[in-house]
Protein backbone atom coordinates (compact mmCIF):
# COMPACT_ATOMS: atom_id res chain seq x y z
CA UNK A 1 0.00 0.00 0.00
CA UNK A 2 1.26 3.46 -0.90
CA UNK A 3 2.30 5.51 1.73
CA UNK A 4 0.34 8.65 2.73
CA UNK A 5 2.19 12.06 1.25
CA UNK A 6 1.64 13.46 4.80
CA UNK A 7 3.37 10.51 6.51
CA UNK A 8 5.97 10.53 4.21
CA UNK A 9 9.60 12.25 4.86
CA UNK A 10 9.11 14.06 1.37
CA UNK A 11 6.19 16.02 3.78
CA UNK A 12 9.06 16.78 6.58
CA UNK A 13 11.82 19.12 5.06
CA UNK A 14 11.70 22.00 7.81
CA UNK A 15 12.97 21.43 11.29
CA UNK A 16 11.98 23.31 14.16
CA UNK A 17 15.08 22.34 15.95
CA UNK A 18 17.49 23.92 13.01
CA UNK A 19 15.25 27.01 12.90
CA UNK A 20 16.19 27.39 16.62
CA UNK A 21 19.62 26.80 16.25
CA UNK A 22 20.45 29.45 13.86
CA UNK A 23 22.81 32.41 14.77
CA UNK A 24 20.79 35.76 15.06
CA UNK A 25 23.35 36.72 12.14
CA UNK A 26 22.22 33.54 10.06
CA UNK A 27 18.53 34.61 10.51
CA UNK A 28 19.05 37.73 9.88
CA UNK A 29 20.80 36.80 6.48
CA UNK A 30 18.01 34.28 5.95
CA UNK A 31 15.43 36.71 5.74
CA UNK A 32 17.32 39.47 4.00
CA UNK A 33 17.34 37.26 1.30
CA UNK A 34 13.52 36.32 1.24
CA UNK A 35 12.83 40.06 2.29
CA UNK A 36 15.10 41.60 -1.18
CA UNK A 37 14.36 38.14 -3.44
CA UNK A 38 13.42 40.43 -6.18
CA UNK A 39 17.13 41.81 -6.37
CA UNK A 40 19.17 38.72 -5.55
CA UNK A 41 19.30 39.29 -2.44
CA UNK A 42 20.59 42.95 -2.52
CA UNK A 43 18.78 45.42 -0.27
CA UNK A 44 17.32 48.10 -1.74
CA UNK A 45 15.15 50.96 -0.64
CA UNK A 46 11.75 50.58 0.07
CA UNK A 47 10.50 53.79 -0.73
CA UNK A 48 11.94 54.90 -3.42
CA UNK A 49 13.94 52.02 -4.70
CA UNK A 50 17.08 52.72 -5.28
CA UNK A 51 19.46 50.20 -5.36
CA UNK A 52 22.26 51.63 -3.91
CA UNK A 53 22.36 51.67 -0.27
CA UNK A 54 24.79 50.75 2.25
CA UNK A 55 24.41 49.20 5.85
CA UNK A 56 25.36 50.05 9.26
CA UNK A 57 26.68 47.03 11.15
CA UNK A 58 26.58 48.03 14.00
CA UNK A 59 22.72 48.89 13.94
CA UNK A 60 21.60 46.93 11.56
CA UNK A 61 19.81 49.28 9.53
CA UNK A 62 19.94 50.93 6.02
CA UNK A 63 20.63 54.42 4.54
CA UNK A 64 19.73 54.63 1.15
CA UNK A 65 21.89 56.96 -1.30
CA UNK A 66 19.00 58.00 -3.45
CA UNK A 67 16.49 59.79 -1.05
CA UNK A 68 18.63 59.87 1.93
CA UNK A 69 15.69 57.56 4.03
CA UNK A 70 16.90 54.94 6.56
CA UNK A 71 15.28 51.57 6.71
CA UNK A 72 15.70 47.99 8.88
CA UNK A 73 15.14 44.59 7.20
CA UNK A 74 11.30 44.74 8.07
CA UNK A 75 10.55 48.34 7.22
CA UNK A 76 7.65 48.70 5.08
CA UNK A 77 6.97 45.11 5.93
CA UNK A 78 4.02 43.52 8.36
CA UNK A 79 7.00 43.15 10.81
CA UNK A 80 7.70 47.18 10.71
CA UNK A 81 8.19 48.20 14.57
CA UNK A 82 9.07 44.68 15.70
CA UNK A 83 10.34 43.96 19.04
CA UNK A 84 11.28 40.43 18.38
CA UNK A 85 14.44 39.28 17.04
CA UNK A 86 14.60 37.79 13.58
CA UNK A 87 14.70 34.37 14.93
CA UNK A 88 12.01 34.22 17.04
CA UNK A 89 10.05 35.46 13.90
CA UNK A 90 11.13 33.14 12.18
CA UNK A 91 10.71 30.33 14.97
CA UNK A 92 6.94 31.90 15.32
CA UNK A 93 6.60 30.89 11.29
CA UNK A 94 7.61 27.40 11.64
CA UNK A 95 5.92 26.84 14.67
CA UNK A 96 2.86 28.14 13.52
CA UNK A 97 3.36 25.92 9.42
CA UNK A 98 3.55 23.08 11.69
CA UNK A 99 0.36 23.81 12.98
CA UNK A 100 -1.75 21.02 11.31
CA UNK A 101 -5.03 22.48 11.76
CA UNK A 102 -3.42 26.10 13.26
CA UNK A 103 -2.13 26.57 16.34
CA UNK A 104 -4.23 28.92 19.55
CA UNK A 105 -2.12 32.29 20.63
CA UNK A 106 -2.19 30.61 23.62
CA UNK A 107 0.38 27.61 22.80
CA UNK A 108 2.45 29.85 20.46
CA UNK A 109 2.95 32.60 23.56
CA UNK A 110 4.16 29.49 26.02
CA UNK A 111 6.39 28.10 22.74
CA UNK A 112 8.34 31.48 22.49
CA UNK A 113 8.03 32.97 26.02
CA UNK A 114 5.82 36.10 24.88
CA UNK A 115 2.95 37.58 26.24
CA UNK A 116 -0.49 36.31 24.58
CA UNK A 117 -0.89 39.72 23.08
CA UNK A 118 2.31 39.55 21.51
CA UNK A 119 1.56 35.79 19.82
CA UNK A 120 -2.02 36.77 19.13
CA UNK A 121 -1.34 40.09 16.98
CA UNK A 122 1.88 37.93 15.22
CA UNK A 123 -0.42 34.85 14.41
CA UNK A 124 -2.98 37.42 13.06
CA UNK A 125 -0.26 39.46 11.19
CA UNK A 126 0.89 36.10 9.44
CA UNK A 127 -3.15 35.27 8.81
CA UNK A 128 -3.09 38.69 7.22
CA UNK A 129 -0.42 37.86 4.73
CA UNK A 130 -1.60 34.15 3.91
CA UNK A 131 -4.84 35.66 2.86
CA UNK A 132 -3.48 38.40 0.83
CA UNK A 133 -2.36 36.05 -1.57
CA UNK A 134 -5.88 35.06 -2.75
CA UNK A 135 -7.56 38.35 -2.38
CA UNK A 136 -8.45 38.69 -5.66
CA UNK A 137 -8.35 35.51 -6.93
CA UNK A 138 -11.29 33.81 -8.76
CA UNK A 139 -11.91 30.36 -9.01
CA UNK A 140 -13.01 28.28 -12.82
CA UNK A 141 -14.12 25.07 -14.26
CA UNK A 142 -15.82 22.51 -11.84
CA UNK A 143 -16.50 24.36 -8.52
CA UNK A 144 -18.36 23.52 -5.68
CA UNK A 145 -20.00 25.92 -3.08
CA UNK A 146 -21.45 25.87 0.56
CA UNK A 147 -22.17 27.99 3.39
CA UNK A 148 -21.34 27.27 6.88
CA UNK A 149 -23.41 29.03 9.89
CA UNK A 150 -20.73 30.63 12.67
CA UNK A 151 -21.30 32.37 16.17
CA UNK A 152 -24.90 33.34 17.38
CA UNK A 153 -25.03 30.68 20.07
CA UNK A 154 -27.90 31.21 22.20
CA UNK A 155 -27.53 28.79 25.25
CA UNK A 156 -30.63 26.33 25.94
CA UNK A 157 -32.52 27.11 28.55
CA UNK A 158 -31.86 24.57 32.02
CA UNK A 159 -35.37 23.75 32.30
CA UNK A 160 -36.79 21.87 29.01
CA UNK A 161 -40.16 23.72 29.47
CA UNK A 162 -38.79 27.38 28.83
CA UNK A 163 -36.36 26.08 25.98
CA UNK A 164 -36.78 27.60 22.42
CA UNK A 165 -36.14 26.53 19.12
CA UNK A 166 -32.81 27.97 18.03
CA UNK A 167 -32.79 27.43 14.48
CA UNK A 168 -35.58 30.21 14.41
CA UNK A 169 -34.08 33.79 13.40
CA UNK A 170 -36.12 34.98 16.13
CA UNK A 171 -34.87 32.86 19.31
CA UNK A 172 -30.65 33.83 17.78
CA UNK A 173 -28.79 36.63 19.51
CA UNK A 174 -28.19 38.44 16.07
CA UNK A 175 -24.09 37.48 16.05
CA UNK A 176 -24.68 34.44 13.29
CA UNK A 177 -22.44 34.73 10.22
CA UNK A 178 -21.85 32.44 7.17
CA UNK A 179 -18.75 31.42 5.43
CA UNK A 180 -18.75 31.00 2.32
CA UNK A 181 -16.42 28.59 0.31
CA UNK A 182 -16.37 28.40 -3.11
CA UNK A 183 -13.62 25.47 -4.11
CA UNK A 184 -12.61 23.98 -7.65
CA UNK A 185 -12.35 20.39 -7.50
CA UNK A 186 -8.79 19.88 -6.99
CA UNK A 187 -8.08 22.88 -7.24
CA UNK A 188 -7.86 26.33 -5.74
CA UNK A 189 -10.20 27.25 -2.30
CA UNK A 190 -11.51 30.76 -1.64
CA UNK A 191 -13.14 31.67 1.47
CA UNK A 192 -15.02 35.15 2.25
CA UNK A 193 -17.91 35.73 5.29
CA UNK A 194 -21.13 36.98 4.40
CA UNK A 195 -24.16 37.72 7.24
CA UNK A 196 -26.28 34.73 5.58
CA UNK A 197 -26.26 32.87 2.35
CA UNK A 198 -28.09 34.21 0.51
CA UNK A 199 -26.35 37.87 1.15
CA UNK A 200 -23.14 36.31 -0.41
CA UNK A 201 -24.73 35.63 -3.74
CA UNK A 202 -23.06 39.05 -5.60
CA UNK A 203 -19.64 38.61 -4.37
CA UNK A 204 -20.05 34.60 -5.83
CA UNK A 205 -20.75 35.84 -9.33
CA UNK A 206 -17.82 38.74 -8.59
CA UNK A 207 -15.18 35.37 -7.71
CA UNK A 208 -16.43 32.71 -10.05
CA UNK A 209 -15.54 32.57 -13.55
CA UNK A 210 -17.79 32.45 -16.02
CA UNK A 211 -18.34 29.29 -17.92
CA UNK A 212 -17.99 27.44 -15.17
CA UNK A 213 -19.98 24.59 -13.50
CA UNK A 214 -21.28 24.99 -10.01
CA UNK A 215 -22.20 22.62 -7.30
CA UNK A 216 -25.05 23.43 -4.92
CA UNK A 217 -27.53 21.85 -2.55
CA UNK A 218 -30.68 22.05 -2.68
CA UNK A 219 -31.42 25.49 -0.66
CA UNK A 220 -33.61 28.10 -2.39
CA UNK A 221 -30.99 30.95 -2.67
CA UNK A 222 -29.09 29.09 -5.24
CA UNK A 223 -31.68 29.17 -7.32
CA UNK A 224 -30.18 32.14 -9.11
CA UNK A 225 -27.03 30.87 -9.82
CA UNK A 226 -28.69 29.16 -12.82
CA UNK A 227 -28.79 32.30 -14.96
CA UNK A 228 -25.69 33.06 -14.76
CA UNK A 229 -23.59 29.54 -14.42
CA UNK A 230 -24.60 26.02 -15.82
CA UNK A 231 -25.77 24.31 -11.73
CA UNK A 232 -25.87 21.68 -11.07
CA UNK A 233 -27.61 20.26 -7.49
CA UNK A 234 -27.72 17.57 -5.01
CA UNK A 235 -30.51 17.02 -2.16
CA UNK A 236 -29.10 15.77 0.54
CA UNK A 237 -32.12 14.79 2.31
CA UNK A 238 -31.76 11.72 -0.22
CA UNK A 239 -28.04 11.41 -0.75
CA UNK A 240 -25.04 13.10 -0.28
CA UNK A 241 -23.52 12.38 -4.21
CA UNK A 242 -25.75 11.46 -6.93
CA UNK A 243 -24.67 11.36 -10.95
CA UNK A 244 -25.42 15.56 -11.29
CA UNK A 245 -22.73 15.80 -8.46
CA UNK A 246 -21.79 16.33 -5.13
CA UNK A 247 -20.62 18.95 -2.82
CA UNK A 248 -18.14 17.14 -1.08
CA UNK A 249 -14.60 19.19 -1.07
CA UNK A 250 -16.23 22.28 0.09
CA UNK A 251 -17.96 20.20 2.98
CA UNK A 252 -14.41 18.59 3.75
CA UNK A 253 -13.29 22.48 4.15
CA UNK A 254 -15.91 22.94 6.83
CA UNK A 255 -14.86 19.83 8.61
CA UNK A 256 -10.93 21.01 8.88
CA UNK A 257 -12.52 24.72 9.89
CA UNK A 258 -14.78 23.33 12.37
CA UNK A 259 -11.69 20.92 13.76
CA UNK A 260 -9.72 23.93 14.25
CA UNK A 261 -12.23 26.06 15.88
CA UNK A 262 -13.34 23.65 18.41
CA UNK A 263 -10.04 21.29 19.01
CA UNK A 264 -7.24 24.39 18.66
CA UNK A 265 -9.12 27.81 19.00
CA UNK A 266 -11.98 26.71 21.29
CA UNK A 267 -13.84 30.15 20.07
CA UNK A 268 -13.41 32.17 17.02
CA UNK A 269 -14.66 35.70 17.72
CA UNK A 270 -16.83 37.24 14.95
CA UNK A 271 -14.74 39.80 13.81
CA UNK A 272 -11.94 37.85 13.24
CA UNK A 273 -14.00 34.79 11.47
CA UNK A 274 -12.92 35.76 8.17
CA UNK A 275 -9.39 35.48 9.26
CA UNK A 276 -9.49 32.23 10.01
CA UNK A 277 -11.16 30.44 7.47
CA UNK A 278 -8.94 32.32 5.25
CA UNK A 279 -5.75 30.45 7.03
CA UNK A 280 -7.39 27.24 6.21
CA UNK A 281 -7.99 27.24 3.05
CA UNK A 282 -4.49 28.19 2.74
CA UNK A 283 -3.69 25.19 4.49
CA UNK A 284 -6.43 23.57 2.36
CA UNK A 285 -4.87 24.34 -0.98
CA UNK A 286 -1.24 23.48 0.38
CA UNK A 287 -1.85 20.37 1.98
CA UNK A 288 0.20 18.61 -0.25
CA UNK A 289 3.31 20.27 -0.34
CA UNK A 290 6.23 20.04 2.17
CA UNK A 291 6.04 21.82 5.39
CA UNK A 292 9.26 23.64 4.35
CA UNK A 293 7.61 24.67 1.35
CA UNK A 294 4.88 26.28 3.44
CA UNK A 295 6.87 28.09 5.57
CA UNK A 296 9.29 29.66 2.88
CA UNK A 297 5.71 30.70 1.16
CA UNK A 298 4.68 31.95 4.59
CA UNK A 299 7.83 34.21 4.99
CA UNK A 300 7.69 35.21 1.32
CA UNK A 301 4.36 36.51 1.69
CA UNK A 302 4.96 38.38 5.06
CA UNK A 303 8.20 39.91 4.20
CA UNK A 304 6.00 41.30 0.63
CA UNK A 305 3.23 42.02 2.43
CA UNK A 306 2.58 45.77 3.66
CA UNK A 307 2.60 47.47 6.82
CA UNK A 308 -0.98 46.06 8.85
CA UNK A 309 -2.90 48.64 9.22
CA UNK A 310 -5.25 46.75 11.05
CA UNK A 311 -2.60 44.80 13.76
CA UNK A 312 0.07 47.17 14.12
CA UNK A 313 -0.80 48.90 17.28
CA UNK A 314 -3.81 46.96 17.74
CA UNK A 315 -3.35 46.69 21.26
CA UNK A 316 -2.70 50.06 21.87
CA UNK A 317 -6.05 51.44 19.97
CA UNK A 318 -7.68 48.93 21.82
CA UNK A 319 -6.72 50.24 25.21
CA UNK A 320 -7.35 54.11 24.52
Amino acid sequence: MAQHFLLSTKARTLSLAKVLRLSDREAYEAFKAIRFATNGGDSFCPKCGSTTVYEYESRKIFKCKGCGGQFSLTSGTIFASRKLSIRDILAAIAIFTNGAKGISALQLSRDLDVQYKTAFVMAHKLREAMASEDKAAKVSGHVEIDGMYAGGYVKPANVKAYRRDRRLLANQSGKRQSVIVARERNGKTITFVAKSEAAALPVLHNRIANGSTVYADEASHWDALHASYETRRINHSEAYSSTDGCTNQAESFFSRLRRAEIGTHHHIAGPYLASYAAEMDWREDRRRISNGEQFAAIVTAAAKHPVSRQWKGYWQRRAA
